[in-house]
């Protein structure tokens, strides 16, 4: 069965803005008196939507203040400072992103973007890359379009909606984090596949049981077609 559609995570799978996200998140915790390494953060909160990763964190503390009241303070920060980050930063797309995507496009595959993002601070970096809705990518599907996040499918299932693909046979996604691969494991599709090129390492991608680790997106055609 063919190949229909690639799901891509953003930040560290299609996008390089140098973990800036989660550098953030350290700050903006550690500056509520934590001690959390940037390895800790990625570990715990790597590919999750961002309040969720803050709960995550603050959870492998057990002194921590896990309360919904400090960790929507929290929250809230981190969104101003990522806003700020982002402004002052080059955000660039991954090393073959644009080539893969446009390969993919000439072949009928449909490319979806999904991220543990909210709409606001996807829909701003895909700006910043000038990538267009219906040129680079077919569809855009972010934390706050569903009830349910990572590892949840709910994204991958909200994309094969949009795009018309009934089979999850007809799907690979691709992600930098355990997480992504376990959302589409959880989605039921053809490929789960991690890359190296984000969050986690590829011993850390292989304890997801992925059906492979790539450490380019170029390795992904002869994968998949």
């Amino acid at each position: 069965m063919s190949i229909n559609m690639v799901v891509f995570d953003m930040a560290g799978t299609s996008v390089d803005e140098d973990n800036v996200v989660y550098k953030t998140l350290q700050k903006v915790i550690n500056d509520a008196g934590h001690q959390f390494t940037l390895a800790e953060v990625l570990r715990l909160g790597a590919g999750k939507e961002k309040l969720q990763a803050i709960k995550d964190i603050l959870a492998a503390d057990a002194t921590a203040d896990a309360s919904p009241a400090t960790t929507a303070i929290l929250y809230q920060s981190f969104e101003q400072e990522l806003a700020a980050a982002y402004n002052s930063i080059e955000i660039k797309p991954q090393p073959g992103a644009e080539v893969l995507f446009q390969e993919l496009k000439n072949r009928q595959v449909k490319v979806v973007l999904n991220t543990g993002y909210n709409k606001t601070t996807a829909t701003f970096i895909l700006q910043k890359l000038n990538w267009i809705e219906g040129q680079h990518y077919d569809a855009l599907i972010t934390a706050s379009d569903v009830t349910q996040n990572r590892p949840h499918p709910d994204m991958i299932e909200l994309a094969m909606q949009q795009l018309h693909i009934n089979d999850p046979l007809q799907v690979v996604k691709v992600g930098d984090s355990i997480i992504d691969i376990e959302e589409g494991k959880n989605a039921h599709c053809k490929y789960s596949i991690g890359i190296t090129t984000g969050a986690h390492t590829q011993q850390q991608l292989l304890s997801a049981n992925p059906d492979f680790v790539i450490d380019h997106l170029s390795e992904l055609l002869p994968i998949i077609l």
